[in-house]
């Protein structure tokens, strides 16, 4: 599903030289849930946003099924990440000024889908009841709180069914028994989707949610292990 060969980025910040990733291997089964481990500054983001095609290597290259992202053109990127990845960030990023239902709504409209209007309702409404904000479909981001906000998040990540789902620290912002309920969706949901969840955090209890474990540092992907 996703196999990442030898990839390598550094960044130049003033005079300094910042090596995010060296030299990282990694393959990714269909349907599986990763979680990628390590501290700030590890290379868990970066490596996260190459994979979803935000953001190219500086060497080495990343397969997202048939496809070799080293090979694509920016119009080619970004009809690969609307067809077949989702995101879920730590800040959540939702539009203010559009309501839960709306919001979930709105990656349908930039995806063009095809999709009829009831269609496209039926589909919201399911992921608004699997991620329990039936109550709220009128509430806009500033009614909610932080755990609320983030199920909004996931629903919008899958509501065009994504075969990736990327989470950049999803629970970063979250109390404990938050981060819980928000993880245990996101596993109910992988079951449910079949869609494959790479999710990165500093966390060690978040952890036990994932099919395996990669562990990284200064850059390096130091073990990747199954559980």
């Amino acid at each position: 599903m996703i196999r990442i060969k030898n990839i390598s980025k550094k960044y130049i910040l003033g005079k300094t030289e910042i090596h995010a990733l060296r030299g990282v291997n990694l393959s990714v089964n269909e349907g599986q849930m990763i979680c990628v481990m390590g501290p700030s500054g590890s290379g868990k983001s970066t490596m996260l946003n190459i994979i979803g095609c935000l953001d190219k290597p500086d060497s080495g290259d990343v397969f997202i099924g048939k496809y070799s992202v080293a090979g694509l053109g920016r119009n080619d990127l970004a009809a690969l990440r609307a067809d077949m990845i989702g995101f879920i960030f730590q800040s959540f990023n939702l539009i203010p000024v559009l309501n839960v239902y709306e919001n979930i709504e709105f990656p349908l409209h930039i995806k063009n889908s095809g999709l009829t209007k009831k269609e496209m309702q039926r589909r919201v409404m399911r992921l608004v009841d699997e991620v329990g904000l039936n109550e709220y479909v009128k509430h806009r981001p500033d009614e909610l709180s932080g755990g609320q906000r983030q199920r909004v998040a996931i629903a919008r990540a899958l509501v065009t069914n994504p075969k990736i789902i990327l989470a950049d620290e999803p629970t970063a912002n979250l109390d404990s028994a938050t981060a819980k309920s928000i993880l245990s969706i996101m596993k109910t949901l992988n079951h449910e989707e079949k869609s494959t969840f790479i999710f990165s955090t500093h966390d060690p209890s978040i952890a036990e949610y994932s099919d395996s474990v990669c562990r990284m540092k200064d850059g390096f992907l130091l073990e990747s292990a199954g559980r």
